[in-house]
């Protein structure tokens, strides 16, 4: 049977590869095409498949994970976005280690590092001829020192690709006396770059652009970072404006002449080569085309608004837009809670789970990974930061390096891990790999020929076989550059992977099997204000644009849930769980189960339901942190007193009498202000009769803000609870609560 398999498709590769070379001649391979308004569905479509990326484009996907570098003034002020006015002495750095940084970059499996050469504070990292607002004005090696000096040499020695963030938006150049930006100068003829006195410039190229002041100095920079600090790779623009002033315009146009001539190997992003994913978390599309609509010629244009719709590039979106367009998006976050470094106490530093899952979804989503690693004031990766890193990198590693399809039967064009052949398939395709024994898998790696053929798969399916059959075990839309499905594990020697929609016969020049080892996860017990409770992995605490996504859940599927309700330890045989049910308080007892591990057992008491429950009344209340969030089931929200002083308290109507047994309190973990340590518990029957129920002392939550427990030391009657604190932490002067909860 696998005989004539591999005979059968000899004649579909050969005639799907006569149909293709058809279609060629009269429809070319370009980086854009315009559709004309003559332009029927199956031409647009045709003309669809037949855009394909340039070859800076390719080079950049095939970098996959790449760093992003924010470090200046902000870094040691706390601050996201300076002000452009601060004395550049704020920038006190007595040491630097960018050896540190790529070397953790390169085992944490990174190919590349953009390097934020000037934020939007228009402060320069490297020695500008044409500034002083920068490196040149601080005590670091006496002005003479230049961090991207260091970091270009240093991306060599690791052997990592180099790129520049130069942020368009400069609030120096806005706000200083003397500015360049919107100063209203006029457009003339300017040449680049400006000579400066003992400072000449090795390469002697010289151009002449129409220019004002600012788009001249801009110009002169670009100049600089292109010629002395290369090869640089990226160019990195964003359309961040903080301020704007003087209806300053930017002469694109002029920036991406220069950079063609002198980094002509490099991508632009936030123009016509590479494109932002639409939001800073981390977040990615179920459907990440390439080949996109576009209102306006981009080869052309000097401005491009960001992408934030979900849909770019469907059929739907391809036949009403003027032109199609090859162009990768970046799906950019940071491992840390901001962009630069603020300090290692409150800023929460993303998990290896985290990292790990997001550079699957976005690598195998058809983008590229884009991961902000802020270095701290000692000019070093923090610690946490490092560690996350490199045990996601481990992962990474382990996971993709070794292919269990090795030496598998099936089309050898799918199989050599060779780019530049493929199996180009007819409509409705489907093909069949075969392993000499029965390989375990939980991953699988695809990849359509983008520089021949273009993006064609719309949807497509994995199956397995049983023995008995075929079982169908993933299923995704497209696939573009590359796509890694993600399922529980499975046993098998012959898997079969279907072509559901395509757009034409689609070419797939790469297919590989991998197996990531799950760990039975951490788990976490919710209940809702209805009482009903529900069960999953531990979500990393990560308050700065989250993304929604159960990283744990994730990369670990397959895992099985079993929980008990009476006290017992769980064990494979308790109960699956499926979905939320009711638990009328008592204790409920879960772990995970992998198919050959057990993970550590979680315990939780459920509290009465908060259904009835109502606020009476508290101390105060901070603008967005109502009272009522002290219970609304909800640890992202929380109630936050005013600063008036560490006694402050909060008053709840539980509906009806219980008899309670003590109570719980979750801090909100957003920061450290507010933390209860010491106060008492009021209750009362009818909301007018008080007396005391316990006091409580909660010790360290500052480095340990987790649920605490309070029980009494015999149980009260109550229907009106009123929390009390008498100590914040670290004498603070408001109380913060994200959740109470109370047992019977």
């Amino acid at each position: 049977m696998k005989q004539c398999l591999l005979i059968l498709l000899i004649p579909i590769l050969f005639v799907s590869n006569s149909n293709a070379q058809n279609n060629s001649n009269a429809f070319p391979l370009k980086n854009t095409y315009p559709v004309l308004a003559t332009d029927s569905k199956e031409t647009i479509l045709q003309k669809a498949v037949h855009v394909v990326p340039t070859a800076n484009q390719y080079s950049a996907q095939k970098n996959e994970y790449i760093a992003f570098i924010h470090f200046g003034p902000n870094t040691f002020t706390g601050k996201e976005w300076g002000s452009g006015m601060e004395d550049p002495a704020v920038f006190d750095l007595k040491k630097l280690d960018t050896d540190q940084w790529c070397r953790v970059m390169k085992e944490a499996g990174m190919k590349m590092v953009i390097f934020t050469a000037k934020h939007h504070d228009g402060f320069a990292l490297w020695q500008s001829r044409y500034t002083k607002h920068g490196i040149m004005s601080t005590g670091y090696k006496d002005g003479k020192g230049d961090v991207l000096k260091e970091l270009s040499a240093s991306c060599k020695k690791y052997g990592l690709k180099l790129g520049i963030y130069l942020s368009p938006a400069d609030l120096f150049q806005i706000e200083s006396p003397d500015r360049l930006y919107g100063n209203l100068s006029q457009y003339t003829e300017r040449a680049i770059p400006h000579e400066v006195p003992g400072r000449p410039f090795a390469n002697k190229t010289k151009f002449k652009f129409l220019a004002d002041d600012y788009n001249e100095y801009f110009l002169n920079q670009l100049f600089e970072l292109l010629t002395e600090y290369g090869p640089i790779s990226e160019v990195w623009f964003d359309g961040a404006h903080p301020k704007t002033k003087g209806g300053q315009k930017y002469n694109y146009l002029a920036w991406k002449k220069l950079i063609h001539q002198l980094a002509p190997k490099a991508v632009i992003f936030g123009k016509e080569d590479i494109r932002w994913c639409n939001n800073e978390a981390g977040r990615t599309r179920e459907t990440e085309w390439n080949v996109i609509g576009y209102n306006f010629n981009p080869d052309t244009a000097n401005y491009f608004p960001d992408l934030t719709n979900i849909d770019l590039g469907s059929r739907a979106i391809l036949y009403t837009s003027p032109f199609i367009h090859y162009q990768p998006a970046e799906t950019n976050t940071s491992i840390r809670e901001g962009w630069f470094y603020r300090d290692d106490t409150e800023q929460k530093v993303r998990s290896a789970d985290d990292v790990y899952d997001i550079y699957e979804r976005v690598v195998g989503g058809n983008s590229i990974f884009l991961l902000n690693i802020p270095p701290n004031k000692e000019g070093r990766f923090s610690d946490r930061d490092v560690a996350s890193l490199l045990e996601a990198g481990k992962r990474i590693k382990e996971t993709y390096t070794q292919n269990l399809f090795n030496g598998a039967k099936g089309n050898a064009a799918i199989l050599d891990n060779n780019e530049k052949t493929y199996l180009l398939l007819n409509k409705s395709s489907e093909f069949i790999i075969s392993t000499f024994k029965p390989v375990t898998i939980n991953r699988l790696m695809i990849q359509e020929s983008v520089t021949t053929h273009s993006e064609r798969v719309e949807e497509h399916a994995l199956d397995a076989w049983t023995g008995k059959g075929w079982k169908e075990i993933a299923k995704a839309t497209n696939i573009g550059y590359k796509r890694i499905l993600r399922f529980p594990e499975v046993t098998a020697n012959k898997f079969r992977i279907r072509i559901l929609s395509q757009r034409a016969p689609s070419a797939i020049n790469n297919v590989a099997a991998f197996y990531y080892k799950t760990q039975p996860p951490q788990l976490q017990i919710q209940t809702d204000k209805n009482g009903m409770v529900s069960i999953s992995p531990v979500q990393n605490i990560f308050n700065w644009n989250n993304y929604g996504e159960n990283a744990a859940a994730n990369i670990n599927s397959g895992i099985e849930i079993r929980y008990t309700t009476d006290g017992s330890e769980p064990t494979r045989n308790s109960v699956l769980f499926t979905s939320p049910f009711i638990a009328k308080g008592g204790m409920v007892k879960a772990a995970a189960f992998s198919k050959d591990k057990m993970g550590s057992v979680v315990v939780e008491n459920i509290g009465i339901s908060k259904k009835d429950w109502m606020l009476v009344n508290t101390s105060g209340e901070e603008k967005g942190h109502s009272g009522k969030y002290a219970f609304d089931a909800n640890h992202q929200s929380y109630w936050s007193s005013n600063s008036t002083g560490a006694k402050q308290f909060v008053t709840i109507d539980l509906g009806k009498n219980h008899q309670l047994k003590g109570f719980a309190y979750m801090p909100q973990t957003f920061s450290h202000q507010g933390m209860m340590e010491k106060g008492m518990v009021y209750v009362s029957e009818n909301g007018k009769d008080w007396k005391q129920a316990s006091s409580f002392d909660f010790g360290n939550l500052i480095n340990d803000p987790s649920k605490r427990t309070k029980v009494f030391s015999s149980p009260v009657h109550a229907r009106f609870i009123k929390i009390e604190s008498l100590v914040i932490a670290a004498g603070g002067d408001k109380l913060s609560i994200a959740e109470l909860d109370f047992f019977e």
